[in-house]
């Protein structure tokens, strides 16, 4: 083999090497090292480059421990999922006391209405409560549009609100606002980020724990950067649920199917596990590109398509489908 093709054939061994291991279980790569280390991938092209006209043992010797060593780090180094890889900053502000801090619990409705009728509560830092009041007559069919990367999301127990929130924040607000859209009452709850201050401090992250009514029928839209998301849907009622991210790890699991439950998952360099229940029907679409697949439990139709066993006569169906560019996409059944 010519030595000026000996680093870019060993850069395609290992990336297959490393889809194979990991898709056989052997190794749990962490999907995020590869925006963590991207720069690994410069020192070993730059390191190529400037020895690409010696043929000397040493240089050789020298191209090949760059490349083992760089993919041993992506491989093996673990950051403890921290999706925080840019310099994070935050807004500054005075205040005298902790009675500048918006907050509001499951009785203090009368305290909601006059902030949501003002356009939505707003909070710079801190700690806050946000909650929307639920109405039974307007609140049938609810939207929840979620945005803002560069935070921790959960999702898993239930209010007799419409939607309540309780935050921690570091750097950005948060902000609730809502509006009527045909029938269908939206909640709109999004992370606005500040100029300010530079904050280097990455042990600080925002963090959303949110809760929902259990009533409404739910649409769940997903618009994030660098997030972790953990979503325990089972007990609501899904319409729809939407994941879009970069990089980002979402685990989501969901209940029994309405007529038609619709999860759509559109991610850049993210860890996706969805986990439906075992007797439920489901199909799964995949346009992954490079990304691993594990589907336990479904049958393999064609190139990209799975389904349960005896999806096509089932009344109520989960369809699922996937997209990403390098991606983990796992879907359980429990």
């Amino acid at each position: 083999m010519r030595n000026d093709k000996l680093i870019p054939g060993m850069i395609l061994v290992m990336i297959g090497a490393i889809f194979l291991l990991h898709n056989f279980g052997m190794i749990n790569f962490h999907w995020s090292n590869l925006f963590h280390l991207w720069p690994i991938f410069l020192v070993i092209g730059g390191v190529n480059l400037v020895f690409a006209n010696n043929r000397s043992p040493w240089a050789t010797i020298l191209k090949i421990s760059v490349v083992v060593a760089g993919f041993a780090l992506l491989v093996f180094g673990n950051f403890n999922d921290r999706y925080r890889w840019w310099p994070r900053y935050s807004y500054h502000y005075n205040k005298d006391d902790d009675n500048d801090t918006d907050s509001s619990d499951d009785n203090n409705d009368d305290d909601n209405d006059d902030n949501n009728s003002k356009g939505g509560m707003v909070k710079v830092e801190g700690t806050s409560v946000f909650s929307e009041p639920f109405t039974a007559a307007t609140a049938h069919i609810a939207r929840l549009n979620l945005s803002g990367g560069g935070a921790t999301y959960t999702l898993k127990d239930t209010t007799n609100q419409l939607f309540k929130a309780n935050t921690k924040e570091f750097f950005g607000k948060y902000q609730l606002d809502h509006h009527l859209e045909d029938s269908v009452y939206v909640v709109d709850f999004s992370m606005k980020d500040h100029k300010g201050h530079f904050n280097w401090d990455t042990n600080k992250s925002n963090a959303a724990d949110m809760k929902l009514n259990v009533n409404p029928e739910w649409e769940i839209n997903v618009e994030t950067g660098a997030t972790k998301l953990d979503f325990d849907l089972s007990k609501f009622k899904l319409r729809s649920l939407k994941l879009s991210g970069g990089a980002a790890s979402f685990n989501v699991r969901v209940g029994q199917p309405l007529a038609s439950t619709n999860i759509n998952v559109s991610t850049g360099v993210s860890e996706v596990t969805i986990e439906i229940p075992q007797n439920a029907a489901c199909s799964i679409e995949t346009d992954s590109g490079l990304s691993s697949n594990s589907f336990d439990g479904f049958n393999k139709k064609d190139d990209g398509h799975y389904e349960t066993t005896g999806f096509s006569t089932a009344k109520n169906k989960i369809l699922i489908h996937m997209s990403g560019g390098i991606s983990d996409f796992k879907v359980r059944r429990y």
